[in-house]
């Protein structure tokens, strides 16, 4: 196994968290991230948090009458 690098702190690296089983646990920092089917469409995402959000004031309109 690689040792972890100091990133600045004196001494040496902290061992690695690990859970209950023994697993290693990971920062997100250091997770890769996988695309998405929308991850190069952003804007269907804006476009869809927009629609949601008039669907909610018009939901919340009708209940308040």
């Amino acid at each position: 196994m690689v040792d972890a690098p100091n990133q600045g702190a004196t001494g040496d690296a902290p061992p690695a968290a690990t859970d209950a089983w023994g697993t290693p646990q990971e920062s997100p920092l250091s997770v890769e991230t996988e695309g998405g089917p929308l991850a190069g469409h952003p804007e269907v995402l804006v476009g869809g948090a927009f629609i949601g959000g008039l669907a909610l004031a018009i939901l919340v309109r009708r209940i308040g009458r």
